[in-house]
C-alpha cells in the first residue's frame, strides 16, 4: 500500500472531489489507528511523479466540518507515503485582496472551533507534544508553491490569516467584522485542526485557499448560495492542476 517514491499528497475541500488529470488511479481505504479516512485515498500519475488525492469532506460530501476525522485523514496520507501536502480549502473573503476566485496562499491562522479532537495528546499514555506552531504552514513548501505558481503564471495571493470557524453554518455578519478586527483576511470551516495535527505528524503542510465567495457583510446583503459558491469554486479551480505540475516539476 505504501508508495515511497509519492511525490505529494493533495486535500481536496467543498468542490473539489478528485483530480481529473491523474491517471492511472489505484484506490487505498487504509484503516489507522483513529480509523478510517473520511473516503479512498487515490494514488495516481500526474506531470510524471506520483500524488495522492483525499476528498475531506468524502467523495459525496457526506462529512460535515466538525465531524470530519482529521487524524485518520492525515495518518491515512502517511501511511500511503505522503511527506508533503498541499491543503485545498474552500472559503469566504474579507479583505480587499481575497475577492471570489481569487486563490491564495496564507501565511497565518486563527483557530475558532471547540470540541474537535485537535491532537494527538488526546488519550491516556499518549505523549504530551508542545510543538512550534507559530508559522501554521511549512515557510519552505509555501515558498515551493509560491515560485511554482510564477513558473505556471498561476495567479496566486501570497499571504493572509486564515480563521477556522465551527460551522456548517456560515457566520454573521457580527462574526466576521469580529474576525477582521482579529486580522483574519480568509473564513473557512476545516484549517483546524488539520494544521495543527500535520505539525505534530511531522508532515509539510500548506493551505492552498479558493476564495468562493464574499464573508457575511463584506459585499453589501447578498445572500450567500451554494450555487455561487461552487461555480465560483470552479472558476478558481481551474489554476490548480498546472499549478500542481509545477511544483511537480520544481
Amino acid at each position: 500500500m505504501r508508495h515511497d517514491d509519492l511525490a505529494l499528497a493533495v486535500i481536496g475541500g467543498t468542490g473539489v472531489y478528485r483530480i481529473a488529470e491523474l491517471e492511472h488511479v489505484e484506490s487505498h481505504l487504509p484503516e489507522t489507528r483513529y480509523g478510517f479516512p473520511s473516503g479512498p485515498v487515490r494514488v495516481g500519475m500526474l506531470g510524471g511523479k506520483r500524488v495522492a488525492f483525499l476528498a475531506r469532506h468524502g467523495e459525496e460530501h457526506g462529512v460535515p466540518p466538525h465531524k470530519i476525522n482529521y487524524r485518520a485523514n492525515l495518518v491515512a496520507l502517511q501511511m500511503i507515503g505522503a511527506s508533503r501536502i498541499v491543503a485545498l480549502n474552500t472559503v469566504g473573503g474579507i479583505t480587499e485582496r481575497f475577492g471570489p476566485t481569487v486563490l491564495a496562499l496564507p501565511d497565518q491562522l486563527i483557530d475558532y472551533t471547540w470540541g474537535r479532537i485537535s491532537t494527538l495528546s488526546e488519550e491516556p499514555g499518549t505523549d504530551v507534544l508542545h510543538v512550534d506552531f507559530g508559522d501554521p504552514y511549512t515557510p519552505g513548501l509555501r515558498a515551493q508553491i509560491l515560485a511554482a505558481a510564477q513558473r505556471a503564471g498561476v495567479a496566486l495571493v501570497d499571504g493572509g490569516c486564515y480563521g477556522a470557524t465551527q460551522g456548517p453554518r456560515l457566520e454573521t455578519k457580527a462574526e466576521i467584522a469580529r474576525m477582521r478586527r482579529d486580522g483574519c483576511d480568509l473564513v473557512g470551516m476545516t484549517g483546524m485542526p488539520e494544521a495543527g495535527l500535520a505539525r505534530e505528524l511531522g508532515l509539510q503542510y500548506a493551505c492552498l485557499s479558493i476564495v468562493a465567495n464574499w464573508a457575511a457583510g463584506c459585499s453589501g446583503d447578498a445572500e450567500i448560495t451554494m450555487a455561487e459558491v461552487l461555480a465560483n469554486v470552479e472558476t478558481a479551480s481551474s489554476g490548480i492542476p498546472p499549478l500542481l505540475r509545477a511544483i511537480l516539476a520544481g
